[in-house]
């Protein structure tokens, strides 16, 4: 596991603030926030990349603070990989494993077993130059890998993927965690990111770590401000009562609103939708009355290019967003009646410690 006490850093422009931390052993813990909010010193930190003056980083109950970057059983995955493009796919696996004078018999067992698991076995012979975003990744982490580290160190290490190469290495990346079980702290500034691969999140915000829980706890119960506008400040409903309505399918009534949402668990207790996530018109819209709305307008902020407008609907106050210039073509102003969509299903559930 790994232990970070009262660590405090200034780098000028990067800082840390007090972090106390714990990761659990086989934990696969993000650490979300915005650019600049130092989330790579912490990593950096844990690798022996600074030299700490407040605090102290321990791995697996051992003081590390004052350890070589090569004594800590770290393995770390920079953001741009730092592949050496001397050597092929198979000679950049290997070597940390020849640094270290493994014999090499063990050496080539472990380039296979490790090529095998990330599934780039046909890649051995090639060139790294040569390899696409994901190809890089995947040779990186088995690189970071050969050495059997305690501790797996991920800075932003799907960030310069496409979309659909980012969310499929999404699923790898637990299922290589599940696999091997080493602790791992990986860090991004996505959201969708972080509450797809994460055991627990922890939020930092200009070297301060705001919150820290797991993901739905995070989102649906933010514990300051920071936190929520960081989240994308979501309309969360307390929902009275819950029904399965078919296949699939319930009914959840919140303070006098009904909202049909997809889902197949347990009782919902509350549920969550972004203000982006509600379409909002001044003329009632075409189409079948599912989680359809009509309220009045409290109030109206714009800000650059969003306009965000609250809604009073029975005993709620939902926040909508738009583009500005849509919502200048529009006809909506305080006190006035406006309708709602919800998008089904954009509708995120929470079932509670005592769903049955």
């Amino acid at each position: 596991m790994i232990e970070i006490r009262n660590l405090s850093i200034d780098l000028g422009e990067f800082s840390l603030k007090n972090i106390n931390l714990t990761i659990g052993d086989r934990e696969y813990f993000v650490i979300l926030g915005p650019t600049g909010a130092g989330k790579t010193i912490i990593i950096e930190c844990i690798a022996g990349l600074h030299r700490i003056k407040q605090g102290e980083i321990w791995i697996d109950g051992n003081n590390a603070t004052r350890l070589a970057p090569e004594e800590r059983c770290t393995g770390y995955v920079p953001q741009d990989y730092v592949l050496f493009p001397f050597l092929n796919v198979a000679d950049n696996i290997a070597f940390g494993l020849r640094q270290a004078k493994y014999p090499k018999t063990q050496t080539v067992e472990k380039v296979k077993s490790l090529s095998n698991l990330m599934g780039i076995s046909h890649l051995l012979n090639r060139d790294t130059r040569s390899l696409s975003g994901g190809e890089k990744q995947r040779v990186a982490l088995a690189r970071a890998l050969a050495l059997s580290p305690k501790v797996l160190l991920l800075d932003e290490p799907l960030s310069s993927l496409d979309l659909q190469t980012s969310k499929y290495l999404r699923m790898e990346l637990r299922r290589i965690h599940k696999e091997l079980g080493v602790a791992t702290l990986h860090i991004t500034h996505n959201q969708m990111e972080a509450e797809e691969v994460a055991d627990r999140i922890g939020i930092l915000n200009m070297g301060k770590l705001e919150q820290v829980g797991k993901p739905d706890e995070v989102f649906f119960h933010p514990e300051n401000e920071i936190v929520s506008d960081f989240i994308g400040a979501p309309n969360i409903l307390n929902c009275d009562s819950c029904r399965t309505i078919g296949h699939g399918i319930a009914e959840v009534t919140c303070d006098g609103m009904c909202i049909i949402l997809p889902h197949d668990g347990g009782r919902i207790q509350k549920i969550a939708l972004f203000p982006r996530d509600i379409y909002i018109s001044d003329v009632q819209p075409p189409g079948p009355q599912v989680n359809r709305f009509k309220g009045t307008i409290t109030n109206i902020k714009s800000s650059g290019a969003t306009a965000r407008i609250e809604v009073r609907v029975s005993g709620n106050t939902l926040q909508t967003e738009m583009p500005r210039d849509i919502f200048e073509d529009m006809d909506l102003t305080v006190g006035k009646e406006a309708f709602l969509i919800l998008k089904l299903r954009r509708i995120r559930t929470f079932e509670g410690k005592n769903s049955q």
